[in-house]
């Protein structure tokens, strides 16, 4: 994000002409959470979100024109890689003002290696617009995004985008989002044709027919013809029996039913009660290209969504972590926020969206920033006080100063150092902790290293960076292998990570990600350690005789002590102990740990000037390599518990390619939903790149996680390789 006034070009930046953004009202901080909707933009990658929220822009006099994907001018998008690829990766805000309302529009990225974003989306929302292409359809991956509405209650309505596509179909794309998504779902309004072009939309309730055929996106409104009506008739009974339905007056439909006209204003006040509540789920038409049905959208936003008064509030802690009074949306109420994105921008800094719960955020006011629960994620719990220096209204890339931000407002802030994505901001005389939403796991390993010594230094810095405002990478400095290890959720998400770090100018490469093997002795065998050196003054003088045992799995290690008239004093025998638990730590034969054995010191010798604890430990570690080189070393390799949840139709698929990975497939559980549970234990090695074979596998509606179990004994070939690695 970048700092921007009225009129004037994004400072470092060569994507944005300065003639497309103007002054406008959403500028201008609400004063009031009534006056407010919060609105995210949902829909599968290719939907037409990001070209829909250009057009409800423009319509309301945000930008002066559109942008464009291909160009990278897009309000949304405004990432190097993002514009590279083509596609959202990052939750991205854009206010627009209507009849008075503030709208903040949240676009967030379609593809499933960012569902973190769009779960952040979900967080900073109050109602949903799920977006879904005439031309493409309903596929897996889209029932899978109205499954995460549904998991938090989203109000939703559903736009049927890219009508003036040739092939675009809406009566049958309707029809895909009756039956995936259920009986809820009827349209508002009916596409219009002018020849082979959608020209309009009908709507079903008011009887009147928007024309978009000026090229503007204000429509010209005339009376449906006599033929349009009746052709609508079938579906209009179908929306207003829909819409009486959900509401709570029991006779309302015996009285439709009997004949009676019910008023225009009872089902509209009832259609925005339904949609409030989240049971009903209206359909409506647009093209972001034509403009067709963009004014309907903007009177749904801003006449049929809810206000964040009307929804509750996410669960409030205090540092403790004992539960708090339930807050509610007021402006004088406690200070509550929660950071839903962090961005780093080379002139401002740590760049945080705020969405604002309770209270109201004040340029140049003390707030504290808590993080709790992500420590798992490699982001420690943090608290720290702050002070408010800048404020803003985010568009896109641009920010726009402002002095206030009242509770269910969108805001930004800069230069907040210690604030991290899913961070409270709460008053700094009394702070709270929100709760946070639920994070998707990273199953995908990336092994990264600096391309020089002198690059490590950037590395570490810019990683801390990315990691914080990214929770749903994991960062991880593996201790056995060494490997600094990136946890992600799909190759597009680790594309779009380095890229981020490339951007800072870190200098950096990948390499093969090496999978934490073991060594363990295959057979018994007996080992001599003979440390003796003499240069002048005091040697060096210790002999010591171990003998070796393998152990069952998950046994351990053990060390006997069957001296024999004190040969050794006890004070060196814990020194042998020492260097053996020290060399198995280094590995005996590939350089794994050694695991599941038990030494058993059985002689030696020692001198009465000479011997050391030093001398002994070296003692120790060579005896366990001399009875290794007489031994068979066996490799094992990490064994995790798997659960694959998939459709049925690609149970067969995804359980054949598991046997191909040498996975044990231990049952199936049906879940409902035409959904199936798979169980299996796998090796780590088969499940490095397993997030996009199974995305390949099942359409992206494919979902895995997985659990460290034990270590099993690597077929052999595998195990030279292993050891070569």
């Amino acid at each position: 994000m970048s700092v921007k006034g009225p009129g004037s070009a994004t400072k470092g930046s060569n994507r944005t002409n300065p003639d497309l953004r103007r002054a406008d009202p959403s500028s201008t901080p609400a004063d009031r959470p009534e006056n407010i909707r919060n609105v995210v933009l949902i829909g599968r990658s290719g939907a037409g979100k990001t070209m829909l929220l250009e057009s409800l822009l423009y319509a309301a006099g945000v930008v002066t024109r559109m942008g464009s994907i291909v160009d990278g001018t897009t309000v949304s998008d405004s990432e190097a890689t993002a514009i590279h690829q083509q596609r959202s990766i990052g939750l991205s805000a854009a206010p627009l003002v209507f009849d008075d309302v503030k709208v903040n529009l949240l676009d967030t990225p379609g593809y499933a290696d960012f569902m973190g974003e769009l779960r952040a989306g979900l967080r900073a929302a109050d109602a949903a617009l799920f977006v879904v292409s005439a031309v493409d359809g309903v596929d897996v991956g889209t029932t899978a995004l109205w499954g995460e509405c549904e998991r938090v209650g989203m109000p939703r309505a559903v736009v049927i985008s890219r009508l003036d596509h040739p092939r675009a179909n809406y009566d049958g794309v309707l029809a895909e989002c009756r039956a995936a998504f259920g009986d809820s779902v009827l349209p508002l309004h009916l596409p219009v044709r002018n020849g082979d072009a959608v020209s309009g939309v009908l709507g079903l309730l008011s009887g009147s027919v928007s024309e978009y055929t000026s090229g503007e996106p204000r429509a010209a409104v005339r009376p449906a013809t006599a033929a349009e009506l009746a052709g609508a008739e079938g579906v209009r009974g179908e929306l207003i029996e829909g819409i009486i339905s959900e509401s709570e007056d029991e006779t309302l439909m015996d009285r439709y039913l009997g004949g009676e006209e019910v008023p225009i204003d009872t089902l509209v006040e009832d259609l925005e009660t339904a949609i409030v509540r989240g049971t009903f789920f209206p359909v409506l038409a647009s093209s972001s290209v034509t403009g067709v049905g963009t004014a309907e959208l903007l009177e749904v936003l801003t006449r049929a969504f809810p206000s964040p008064t009307e929804r509750s509030l996410p669960a409030v802690t205090d540092l403790g972590g004992t539960p708090v009074e339930p807050l509610t949306c007021d402006p004088d109420g406690p200070l509550l926020g929660e950071v839903v994105r962090t961005t780093v921008d080379p002139f401002l800094g740590r760049v945080c969206l705020v969405r604002v719960f309770s209270g109201t955020l004040r340029e140049d006011s003390a707030v504290h920033v808590g993080g709790h629960g992500l420590a798992e994620r490699g982001h420690p719990d943090h608290d720290s006080d702050e002070r408010i220096t800048h404020l803003y209204s985010p568009l896109g890339a641009s920010l726009r100063p402002v002095q206030f931000a009242v509770a269910g407002d969108i805001c930004a802030l800069a230069k907040v150092a210690s604030a991290e994505t899913g961070d409270t901001v709460s008053a700094r005389e009394a702070p709270l902790l929100v709760e946070t939403w639920d994070m998707p796991e990273p199953l995908m390993p990336v092994a990264i290293e600096a391309a020089s010594h002198g690059d490590e230094d950037a590395l570490s810095k810019s990683l801390a960076k990315v990691a914080a405002g990214d929770p749903t990478l994991r960062v991880e400095r593996n201790s056995e292998t060494h490997q600094l290890v990136l946890w992600c959720m799909g190759e597009a998400h680790s594309e779009a990570v380095l890229d981020r770090l490339r951007e800072q100018g870190v200098k950096l490469q990948t390499v093969g990600v090496i999978t934490p093997l073991r060594e363990t002795f295959a057979a018994q065998a007996a080992g001599h350690g003979r440390y003796v050196k003499q240069s002048g003054g005091h040697g060096q003088y210790a002999i010591c005789d171990i003998e070796v045992e393998p152990l069952e799995r998950g046994g351990g290690f053990e060390f006997v002590d069957r001296i024999v008239g004190g040969v050794i004093p006890g004070t060196y025998v814990v020194s042998v102990e020492k260097g053996v638990r020290a060399q198995m730590g280094k590995g005996v034969r590939a350089g794994f740990p050694v695991v599941d054995i038990r030494v058993i010191l059985v002689g030696g010798k020692t001198h009465s000037v000479d011997s050391s604890d030093a001398a002994f430990q070296a003692a120790g570690a060579l005896a366990l390599r001399e009875a290794a080189a007489a031994s068979s070393i066996q490799l094992l390799e990490p064994i995790s518990a798997v659960t694959v949840l998939v459709a049925d139709e690609h149970v067969g698929a995804v359980m054949s390619d598991l046997s191909s990975r040498r996975g044990r497939v231990t049952g199936t559980t049906s879940v409902g939903g035409e959904r199936t549970e798979i169980s299996a234990e796998v090796p780590d090695q088969e499940l490095l790149r397993y997030a996009i074979v199974l995305r390949g596998l099942t359409a992206g509606s494919g979902r895995f996680r997985r659990e460290y179990m034990r270590h099993e004994p690597l077929p052999p070939g595998i195990a030279v390789a292993s050891a070569k690695a």
